[in-house]
């Protein structure tokens, strides 16, 4: 019905509940969150969401009443540390869709390597076969990426729909136009 509707979710001091990923409600969630009371709207869209008693703009970007404690520790997911390498092979230096892309433990697990950051490097998937169980070394070493190195990153690969509503929320130090 309402396609590329989804609303982007904001703590209560304005800033994305989650980069990672977006935090984003479908257009029913938004709505019933904000007729719940747990969100205000912030902006809307030009739609209209019609119902018996009442009707209502859809919500663009909305934000929670109150504030929740943002973690202090990127999650360690398979897209994060392809977001970390920024989508780029680690042994060939060529960028690959998520779809082309694998992790690689980089002390094998075979050799006691543990899955953690600091051991994970993204990897496409021709390299990680011709690599196997040898030892070899990324062009970058792996790390733990802090949560404003991911936001950089995350700059860099917008999701694949972006309202120009979410803009002003995503994109705090990006440079002002004259």
């Amino acid at each position: 019905m309402f396609q590329n509707c989804s609303a982007l979710v904001l703590n209560a001091d304005f800033q994305p509940l989650s980069y990672f990923p977006l935090s984003l409600f479908g257009w029913e969630d938004a709505i019933k969150a904000v007729v719940k009371g747990s969100h205000v709207v912030v902006a809307e869209y030009d739609e209209v969401a019609r119902s018996p008693s009442i009707q209502m703009k859809l919500p663009s970007v909305i934000a929670l009443r109150c504030y929740v404690r943002p973690p202090t520790r990127v999650a360690f997911t398979r897209f994060n540390v392809f977001l970390r390498d920024h989508f780029v092979c680690q042994y060939c230096s060529v960028p690959h869709r998520p779809s082309d892309l694998t992790f690689d433990h980089v002390l094998p697990r075979a050799a006691g390597g543990v899955t953690s950051w600091e051991n994970i490097a993204t990897a496409c998937s021709p390299c990680n076969m011709r690599k196997d169980t040898r030892l070899e070394k990324p062009r970058r070493k792996p790390f733990e990426p802090t949560v404003h190195q991911l936001m950089a990153a995350q700059r860099h690969f917008p999701p694949n729909f972006l309202h120009e509503t979410w803009r002003d929320f995503l994109y705090w130090d990006v440079e002002l136009e004259n």
